[in-house]
């Protein structure tokens, strides 16, 4: 036997020995695909044999095969059986051994894309015509008072609103969801609503308030001069008005002193540093006026402001700065079980609380704490029933700033605590009235799936969506188990919370792991969800960086992409779906399309 001949034989028999492992591996996960639901259960098999045949290092096999011009398995995943038995078809009939494919496949290779666009318009809607990847937003509260930005949003290509049921309460929830319904009829155009559980809270306490006091600042050039003039809104105390701008700071006052105001008035104060200061009285709008001044201008409750010698009143109540810690590296900050206000005072040893006891009764000495989706982090260096004390290694130069209520992440410690918190429990009775699908936070193991399960069994709802959001490390480790125990419901999906992810996991593992769990979700059929901060920067400031233009165009490969809200969200929405829509031109999945080009110029 020639020496080519030899390498054909050892090549058959490596792909006929992944068959064969496939088979084996169908009766070890047996407990975990018995259960599943009977539309899904093929492609639980499916799933089964990719995990089995992820096992093994198949990279040089998988040059081999390219050599031949056959396929090199990078594409299998929606249906690994029916490759690889095509696959050893090929190679037997080069071998002079005929052409014998084996038909008896779980999936067949043109079936798999059928069953994942099936299970993806059953749970996220319908697609857009000219791509796959729908568009979900967040809705900000105002969207339960505000009808138009339901509209406006779906008019832009949202497809999915969801509703973050960590903030705001049932009666806004009922309201928002009304108001997408409402929008969606009128634009006669699909739109679902998510709801998404809060979960446990793992966030920082609070700190005490700052002072009652706000600035007016005037914006400079490089030379100093001002260019211009700080901004403010003055208006009634007891019905304050909006402001006209976005940005500006509210002072009240006394509505009856506000009524014998003009346009053109220049009022005299003292601010909180005792230098004087005017403010004019540039715009009278309804409701107030806007002030403004040229020089830097501290404001606080109580600040005499005079519109004559005997026409003055007092600024009233102003809301408390936020106060915040600024840590650096080696600084040690102690983390307690008590979670009253916090004081804020450089003389004295940082301190802020956490809003999960349990974290006290499992966190050891080594072990990492993240906060603020990693601006800051630490290592534990001692312990106490009360208290952990980190010390901050991240960042490794300069200082951060540590507010309330910022997210804490603990990736080494394992946390006795359920998924599902009572208030979700509670919350459960609004999503099944209002909600096409659900969103499980902080999943870790298969038993946050049942629960959950045996919750909505128990309201008497069969048919609610599921959507599995992937935020930690033991989810990911945990992830072929999550998705067998997530198919025993007929309509499930996964969500990839990049940010949280990439906190436990480390940013430098994001995008491997990104990878990973797309492809075992295509394995399983199961539709992916794509989000945290996608078009973070144009959201909030209205002008997108480079890079997140790039990432927004790999998000393409998932069936749903995710924005957050932000003041510039439409612009969000609207560029995405151009994004989205140029790149299913150019890419499927994993699977590069050869469209037709005209970038390039033809040479005379």
């Amino acid at each position: 036997m020639s020496a080519d001949a030899q390498q054909l034989a050892k090549l058959h028999s490596d792909v006929d020995a992944l068959l064969a492992q496939l088979a084996d591996a169908e009766l070890r996960w047996q407990p975990w695909t018995d259960p599943v639901a009977d539309e899904n259960r093929c492609s639980a098999t499916n799933l089964v044999h990719y995990w089995a045949m992820r096992q093994v290092d198949l990279r040089d096999t998988q040059q081999q095969l390219s050599e031949l011009g056959l396929s090199s398995l990078g594409r299998s995943e929606a249906h690994v059986q029916a490759t690889l038995r095509l696959v050893s078809a090929a190679i037997a009939a080069m071998r002079g051994q005929g052409w014998t494919p084996n038909d008896q496949v779980c999936v067949e290779v043109a079936e798999g894309t059928r069953l994942l666009e099936r299970n993806a318009t059953e749970l996220l809607g319908p697609a857009a015509e000219d791509r796959a990847a729908r568009i979900m937003v967040t809705l900000p509260t105002e969207a339960a008072t505000d009808p138009g930005l339901s509209r406006t949003l779906i008019d832009s290509g949202m497809r999915i609103a969801r509703i973050n049921c960590a903030h705001d309460d049932a009666v806004a929830w009922k309201a928002m969801a009304a108001n997408v319904r409402a929008a969606a009829a009128a634009a006669d155009r699909p739109c679902l609503v998510a709801m998404d559980l809060g979960g446990p809270k793992l966030r920082t306490g609070p700190l005490e308030p700052g002072p009652r006091v706000v600035r007016l600042r005037p914006t400079r050039n490089a030379q100093g001069q001002v260019v211009a003039a700080g901004r403010g809104w003055l208006t009634s105390a007891r019905r304050p008005a909006r402001p006209p701008e976005p940005d500006l700071v509210t002072l009240p006052v006394k509505a009856d002193w506000l009524a014998n105001r003009a346009e053109g008035d220049e009022l005299v104060l003292r601010d909180t540093r005792g230098s004087k200061r005017r403010l004019l009285l540039a715009a009278a709008t309804p409701g107030g006026f806007v002030v403004t001044t040229e020089k830097t201008t501290y404001v606080g409750s109580g600040t005499v402001l005079k519109a004559g010698r005997k026409d003055s009143t007092k600024v009233g109540e102003l809301p408390a700065v936020e106060q915040s810690l600024r840590l650096a590296a080696g600084d040690v900050v102690r983390v307690t079980r008590d979670c009253t206000p916090a004081p804020v005072d450089e003389g004295q040893p940082p301190r802020i609380g956490c809003t999960l006891p349990e974290v006290f009764d499992t966190a050891e000495v080594g072990e990492r704490v993240f906060f603020d989706d990693g601006k800051l982090g630490g290592v534990v260096v001692a312990v106490t029933a009360d208290a952990l004390d980190v010390r901050i290694d991240r960042p490794a130069h300069g200082t951060a700033k540590l507010r309330a209520g910022k997210g804490i992440n603990v990736p080494d410690t394992d946390l006795p605590i359920s998924a599902l918190t009572e208030k979700d429990i509670e919350d459960l009775a609004t999503v099944v009235e209002l909600a096409d699908f659900v969103e499980l936070s902080f999943v870790r193991e298969p038993a946050d799936v049942i629960r959950l399960f045996d919750e909505l069994d128990r309201l008497g709802d069969r048919d609610l969506g599921v959507v599995l959001k992937i935020e930690t490390r033991l989810a990911f480790e945990h992830l072929p188990r999550l998705l067998l125990t997530a198919m025993r419901r007929r309509r499930v999906g996964v969500m990839i919370a990049r940010g949280d992810l990439a906190v436990e996991v480390g940013y430098e593992r994001l995008a491997e792991l990104q990878e990973e769990t797309l492809c075992l979700c295509e394995a399983a059929h199961l539709p992916v969800i794509w989000a945290t901060q996608v078009l973070e920067q144009l959201a909030t400031t209205g002008l997108p960086s480079r890079a997140e233009i790039t990432d927004a165009a790999t998000a393409e490969r998932a069936e749903c992409v995710m924005l957050n809200k932000g003041p510039y969200i439409t612009d969000a929405v609207v560029t995405l779906d151009d994004v989205l829509g140029r790149m299913a031109g150019h890419e499927h999945k994993k699977s590069s399309l050869l469209r037709s080009l005209q970038s390039w110029r033809a040479t005379d």
